[in-house]
């Protein structure tokens, strides 16, 4: 665990059985942060939702009677811990898409911050995402994990979002759901209906879906975003524009702004964001699709941390583009060096 347990001073035989525990629950602490972070919606939030949930389980493990796998009996104490924290939220996570009209390309767009817990944060995919296996399942977990997607699933109360995680995303069978949340097989398979039609009800917005695909995309997203990484760092604004849908999006959490249309876009990029300009880009994994971290030139020399950019698409165009600026808060979550030389 990335935190020591508290707990009072064992003897040898006991530390050694404590330690066995810790491994054998550490274990499961990536699938575990995915299952948190699709709940939740915000990338801390599920981090301190899985150390709740090992904790709890390293206390109580001696009253684990082993009805259930040690897995399922985890993600029983994960979804408790997840639904206490929803029932304490202020507000459900949004995007700035979804919380009002857009905005003109002007500077004076910047005005409305949005508090730290009202917006779908981004993840280092590798945090949340298990390694290799069936190219169908790394399909529907990778889309599970995109922006639009989590977003989406906010919007569901919370038992209908565990059930359409456990069920749709994590494959579970509707028994095994039933007995993770005290429930019968009916209620289980209503709720998951449920989920659906107001998944189906809200309009995919246009930076993405809110539907989980039925085969793995066959767009090659790493080469859009290599072209829209060469494009960016020459700032040719015409090559750039040529890889963005028409109502291509753009948004810069934590500001409430966005901007629609290549235009708008353009706009933004030769007015209020010209100090983009001669930028580069490091390559990064993001909720389940390719991104970058974005260095703007530094006066001084090199180049300083700016933004997360996450670029969603459509498999043939950028449909949108959204940067996280908090850089103290995300450039040292995926890893990244506080300056490039």
């Amino acid at each position: 665990m990335a935190q020591t347990a508290s707990h009072p001073k064992q003897s040898t035989g006991e530390d050694l059985a404590g330690a066995e525990l810790s491994a054998q629950l550490e274990v499961y602490r990536r699938e575990l942060t995915g299952y948190c972070y699709r709940l939740l919606g915000g990338t801390f939030d599920a981090d301190d939702a899985v150390q709740e949930t090992l904790l709890r389980a390293w206390r109580s493990y001696d009253r684990f009677e082993g009805r259930s796998s040690l897995r399922t009996w985890l993600y029983r104490i994960a979804t408790n811990v997840c639904f206490d924290q929803l029932g304490s939220s202020r507000a459900k996570r949004e995007r700035p898409m979804g919380l009002g009209a857009a905005a003109d390309p002007v500077e004076e767009s910047l005005t409305m911050v949005l508090p730290e817990y009202a917006w779908v944060e981004p993840v280092p995919t590798e945090h949340v995402l298990p390694g290799a296996s069936d190219p169908a399942d790394t399909a529907v977990a990778r889309e599970s994990v995109r922006l639009a997607f989590v977003a989406a699933l906010q919007h569901l109360p919370a038992k209908q979002r565990a059930v359409l995680i456990l069920r749709e995303v994590l494959r579970w069978p509707a028994a095994e759901v039933a007995t993770l949340l005290d429930t019968s097989v009916a209620s289980v398979n209503s709720a998951l209906q449920r989920a659906r039609a107001t998944l189906a009800e809200k309009s995919p917005d246009r930076s993405g879906t809110s539907q989980l695909p039925e085969h793995a995309a066959s767009a090659d997203e790493s080469e859009l975003l290599e072209r829209y990484v060469a494009a960016f760092e020459r700032y040719d604004m015409t090559a750039l524009a040529n890889l963005l849908r028409e109502d291509a999006v753009m948004n810069m959490p934590p500001y409430a702004m966005w901007l629609e249309g290549i235009e708008n876009i353009q706009a933004w990029m030769t007015g209020p964001g010209h100090g983009c300009e001669g930028s580069r880009c490091v390559p990064i994994h993001v909720n389940g699709t390719p991104g970058f971290a974005q260095y703007r030139q530094d006066p001084k020399g090199g180049h300083f941390p700016w933004g997360i950019v996450v670029l969603e698409n459509d498999g043939a165009h950028i449909t949108g583009i959204t940067t996280f600026i908090d850089t103290e808060k995300w450039f040292p979550r995926f890893g990244l060096p506080d300056h490039l030389d």
